[in-house]
């Protein structure tokens, strides 16, 4: 890292000290991270307009150390979003336009011919060597493209000739998908969808935000966005939602929802047992756990509460319910049969303390 990093992180507001056991990593409290985050979605908000779930669901899966994917159709700020969340945490960015001529080697990177001598090659890194990718219309990619960006986050590590070579940490992608124009595209299959910790839908902006984004982007004003967190700064974040305490009766309505998404479940609704094919898999246990704990540190709680898993579970089940034949023309989405798993599965009480 460098000096001017180092100094960023000893005097921005919210910055806590090097620990002695741990000089390389920085310290964060429950307090301290909702106050980053809070700095963040500030600075944030100094470009995007509205769409708060939208930025809050992005910094929880970046806090989480997962990975997202936003549907929703283009101009709608998805590319400026990542950009603006690079420039405020002072992370490299880089972008990729996926397009049926996408090759793996042009997401990983290749050998090339080097200068050494005859026969001597060097390895040119491909974009995927970031700490924000930004995989634009991913469903444009064709699968053998998509399965090497998707291994990639999976593994944060990829093999070329037979050396493997780890990404930089952190690594965030963001992908995104057109949900309205599905000619000439390679629909991501539930085994790769089920690599995102969290499917995040886009809403159009509402009339008053839209004027503000006429009046901010038709103008000649230009936003100056500042750095507020480091490399150190989120890494410890994401250190922190691990360890945040989940109750055994937490853990055990997060196993109840993924089991009632399953059509063969006894506590299956009525909507998961007829347009419900697969329900979701351990992974999305695992994403509600994570994204509950970071919705907790958002307010400043040290424990992971039932409704913080249940706001999380429209994001961690969504992309991972396979839907059967009937739903499409019952009109019925995941997010119906979510809503139907929220309603029929009941929310636990806390055990009493003391009690045998």
């Amino acid at each position: 890292m460098t000096d001017a990093r180092t100094s960023a992180t000893t005097t921005r507001r919210g910055a806590v000290p090097r620990t002695a056991a741990d000089p390389g990593l920085a310290a964060l409290t429950p307090e301290r991270f909702a106050d980053l985050a809070a700095d963040l979605e500030r600075e944030i908000r100094r470009v995007i307009v509205g769409q708060r779930d939208l930025v809050r669901d992005v910094l929880a899966c970046l806090f989480a150390e997962g990975h997202v994917l936003l549907e929703g159709v283009p101009g709608l700020g998805k590319t400026v979003l990542l950009r603006t969340l690079g420039q405020a945490l002072s992370l490299d960015f880089t972008r990729v336009q996926c397009t049926p001529d996408l090759m793996p080697a042009d997401i990983v990177g290749t050998n090339v011919i080097g200068d050494a001598g005859p026969g001597s090659t060097s390895f040119q890194p491909g974009p995927v060597f970031t700490q924000l990718l930004l995989a634009d219309e991913i469903n444009r990619a064709t699968p053998k493209t998509q399965s090497a960006l998707l291994e990639a986050m999976a593994e944060r590590r990829v093999t070329v000739a037979g050396v493997t070579r780890d990404l930089p940490r952190p690594f965030f992608v963001m992908a995104t998908q057109n949900p309205i124009e599905m000619e000439g595209t390679y629909p991501l299959p539930e085994a790769q969808l089920d690599r995102f910790l969290a499917k995040v839908l886009v809403p159009l902006p509402s009339a008053d935000d839209l004027v503000t984004i006429l009046e901010r982007t038709t103008g000649t004003a230009v936003p100056q966005l500042h750095a507020v967190a480091t490399t150190d700064d989120l890494l410890a974040a994401g250190r922190l939602v691990r360890e945040v305490p989940m109750a055994e009766h937490v853990t055990r309505h997060v196993v109840d929802l993924v089991g009632a998404t399953h059509p063969t479940s006894g506590q299956a609704p009525d909507v998961v047992r007829r347009y419900v094919a697969h329900g979701g898999s351990p992974r999305a246990a695992q994403s509600l756990v994570l994204l509950a704990k970071v919705y907790a540190l958002f307010d400043g709680r040290i424990h992971a509460s039932v409704d913080d898993v249940r706001g999380a579970a429209h994001a961690a089940l969504r992309h991972r319910l396979v839907l059967g034949y009937e739903a499409l023309p019952a009109g019925v989405t995941p997010d119906d049969a979510v809503a139907a798993v929220l309603a029929a599965v009941p929310v636990p009480k806390p055990p009493v303390r003391g009690a045998m």
